[in-house]
């Protein structure tokens, strides 16, 4: 029986031994290579509202996929509604204006032509002297009015023209305010919260959804200060996720220019190595939007950057990805 535990124990302990040593040579740096753990990060949007209002309705639940421009929710629209009816009425308004002043001149005109015939015949009369002088001024004067109403009329018509332009702006203005109580979301992406529910009355500037990008998505790992000052932004690197048998491409999209703490003022050799720096990995917008699903921002593992260009990256970080 002892026998047979010892056996036991001794092939247990192989078997140890043998995934330890298949761990570490599958993560094994090479020298030129570094990496740190973090975490995935999507990047968040927050969909807040432009005016004041009460949530009257909401579209989308937390983990909906939504299009760019999907109406995400609705507010309360009636005053914004009166104010675009009372717009379209000032319109009106300042249009028939302008249908009047159109009636005005015409009239204008007409009774400018018939001034205008009446003063020429006068000026025959007068010169086979049949009216007198004060006649003919009369006539003159008629259709010198005439000729002034005609301008007054069209002036009047012009300030009407200005007054549908302007009517028009508020209408444009108030159907703006309108449209802007339909929240919307601002790109494509996916439902992370609703901050706000049916029948909360909300300030301007308040968040009503928050969305999460499925095209950004970066990881954040932190790398010592002899490590950073060899990398620089564009710089390839690798992010493996746990659980995944999957190594995706990424690329150094941030580097922090100030440590992550302070050390005392005098710095010994030791203490700068203990600065640690923020740097973020980007995976590829087209392949982040190919796995949508499967990228989730929490997910842990490591990101592995190339401290030297000059050298390969080892079969263990070639890209791998998964099945769609």
């Amino acid at each position: 029986m002892l026998k047979k535990v010892l056996v036991v124990v001794v092939i247990a302990a192989l078997i140890g031994v043998a995934v330890w040593v298949n761990y570490k040579s599958k993560n094994h740096l090479p020298e030129g290579f570094a990496t740190s753990n973090g975490r995935l990060e999507l990047q968040r949007l927050d969909v807040a509202t432009l005016y004041a209002g009460r949530v009257k309705q909401l579209m989308v639940n937390e983990g909906d996929s939504v299009q760019q421009n999907a109406v995400l929710a609705q507010l309360s629209s009636e005053q914004s509604n009166s104010q675009v009816m009372a717009a379209q009425a000032g319109k009106d308004r300042a249009q028939e204006t302008v249908s009047r002043a159109d009636a005005e001149i015409s009239a204008r005109r007409q009774q400018e032509k018939v001034a205008k015939l009446d003063l020429d015949n006068t000026r025959q009369l007068y010169q086979q002297a049949l009216v007198s002088k004060a006649e003919l001024d009369r006539r003159q004067a008629a259709y010198e009015a005439e000729l002034a109403a005609v301008k007054a009329a069209q002036a009047a018509k012009a300030e009407a023209v200005a007054a549908v332009g302007q009517a028009q702006a508020q209408i444009q203005s108030a159907d703006s305010t309108h449209q802007d109580m339909l929240i919307r979301a601002p790109k494509a992406g996916r439902v992370e919260y609703r901050i706000a529910e049916v029948g909360n009355v909300l300030a301007a500037g308040s968040k009503v959804v928050t969305l999460l990008d499925p095209s950004d998505v970066t990881m954040t790992v932190f790398l010592p200060t002899n490590t950073v000052g060899k990398l620089k932004v564009g710089d390839e690197a690798r992010i493996v996720l746990d659980g995944l048998d999957a190594v995706f491409p990424a690329k150094i999209k941030f580097i922090a220019d100030q440590a992550q703490f302070t050390p005392k003022y005098v710095e010994t050799a030791d203490e700068r190595e203990k600065l640690m720096y923020k740097v973020k990995l980007a995976i590829p917008t087209e392949i982040a939007l190919r796995y949508t699903q499967l990228l989730k921002g929490g997910m842990t593992g490591n990101g592995y950057v190339r401290l030297d260009r000059q050298k390969n990256w080892a079969p263990q970080w070639a890209i791998k990805l998964p099945q769609p």
